[in-house]
């Protein structure tokens, strides 16, 4: 059983730095992408980032690109996603999803994925 852990949010000022990761379990190889994913109150889920380990692509919504990194953490075996020059707008519940069959043109859409963590809360004050 595939299983997502997302860890590290919580509450910060705006401008400030915060680091989530995403745990990845029950997976038979390190073949799959990660998509980050963040829903505020009243709104739908938004893609915004993507880690693909199969050929370490990346990409990034225009509302996080230049601010957000995600990569992959070896020694702890998941990926991050390294959220720096934080803004109020930012504040919101993120998601980790993976999928093993993503295709790389899709990596901003929810359906795109099969599986999801449970989530973690960043609030950035002003």
């Amino acid at each position: 059983e595939v299983q997502l852990q997302a860890s590290g949010g919580g509450l910060v000022q705006a401008g400030e730095s915060q680091r989530l990761s995403c745990a990845a379990s029950g997976f038979t190889d390190d073949d799959y992408a990660i998509g980050w994913f963040r829903q505020a109150p009243g709104k739908g889920r938004e893609g915004i980032a993507c880690f693909d380990s199969r050929d370490g692509n990346t990409w990034y919504a225009d509302s996080v690109q230049g601010r957000f990194t995600v990569g992959s953490d070896n020694t702890e075996k998941s990926v991050y996603l390294q959220m720096d020059s934080l803004k109020p707008e930012d504040t919101a519940r993120y998601y980790c999803a993976a999928d093993s069959d993503l295709i790389f043109s899709s990596q901003y859409q929810v359906s795109s994925y099969d599986y999801w963590g449970q989530g973690t809360q960043v609030t950035v004050s002003s």
